[in-house]
């Protein structure tokens, strides 16, 4: 199976900056693990001007069931409940988006 590159933007609220990088300097095994399981990989989270940008590589053959693994990882529900405070969607997002998807426009192995 090819790996499926995902990218995604949101804002950071700034006077919460401090205490996402906080929990990002220090993200919990439970929720990494999870996300591995999900075969999900080389993923990274950047900041530029109050806006995260997220990269990550996909490589099983179902996105929507294992990302849905996330979710059902009362772990994952609690680092959420500690970050997304610390997000604003872009007014851009679909209803029930939270990160709003990128669309790859060039790509270079």
């Amino acid at each position: 199976m090819p790996v499926q590159r995902f990218a995604a933007v949101i804002r950071l609220r700034p006077e919460l900056e401090a205490e996402y990088r906080a929990l990002h300097a220090a993200a919990w095994p439970q929720v990494l693990a999870t996300i591995k399981r999900a075969n999900i990989g080389n993923y990274s989270i950047f900041l530029r001007d109050g806006l995260l940008f997220s990269y990550l590589e996909y490589t099983g053959e179902d996105y929507a069931a294992d990302t849905a693994l996330l979710a059902e990882c009362p772990v994952t529900r609690d680092w959420w409940a500690r970050t997304d405070p610390c997000q604003q969607p872009l007014d851009s997002v679909d209803e029930g988006e939270w990160w709003a998807p990128a669309e790859e426009v060039f790509h270079l192995d």
